[in-house]
């Protein structure tokens, strides 16, 4: 199995490199859905976010905890995993193949700021100082790691329509 680790802060892009993947029909599947799907299934803790139940269970369990429950959902010949934030959790998908790439997704803060306040999603900062704790928080899982040693790299502050083009073009590259 090739498996394609995607990788980056958030608001860089990786919900529309897994767009692409979709219309691709390249099976994947998001780290923080099944963040989410613990959280709503076994969170008894009032009060923790879904952020600060992810980092709890990380610091309990291991930081491949969340890489693990994902290896329970895997199969094919081909599969992206969006949402990797350590090489701990590398390391957990490369037990299932010796084929693991990291395909990281670069935007500056600005650009990510700006796309997450403007997605309106619920985890969307309200201030900047909020987003800056949330990447202090993701790199402190070791995503910066992850990224820096991507064996693919886009940049992505260009129009969604050359980035789209730029993933596709990679994709199917590596799909043959």
């Amino acid at each position: 199995m090739k498996i394609f680790i995607i990788t980056g802060m958030p608001g860089s892009g990786k919900e529309e490199l897994l767009t692409v993947a979709r219309e691709m029909d390249i099976p994947f599947l998001r780290m923080g859905d099944i963040v989410r799907e613990h959280y709503a299934k076994y969170h008894s803790e009032k009060g923790l976010t879904i952020g600060e139940f992810a980092d709890k269970a990380r610091k309990k369990k291991g930081k491949d905890i969340w890489a693990r429950k994902a290896l329970e959902k895997m199969e094919g010949n081909i599969f992206l995993v969006d949402g990797c934030r350590s090489m701990e959790e590398v390391d957990a998908f490369r037990t299932l193949s010796e084929d693991v790439y990291i395909i990281a997704i670069h935007s500056s803060p600005d650009t990510r700021y700006g796309r997450l306040v403007k997605r309106g999603r619920e985890d969307a900062p309200r201030e900047w100082v909020e987003f800056a704790d949330r990447d202090t928080r993701e790199i402190s899982w070791g995503q910066a790691e992850v990224i820096a040693l991507a064996d693919i790299m886009f940049i992505n502050e260009s129009t969604l329509e050359d980035f789209h083009a730029d993933v596709r073009k990679t994709l199917e590259e590596l799909r043959a």
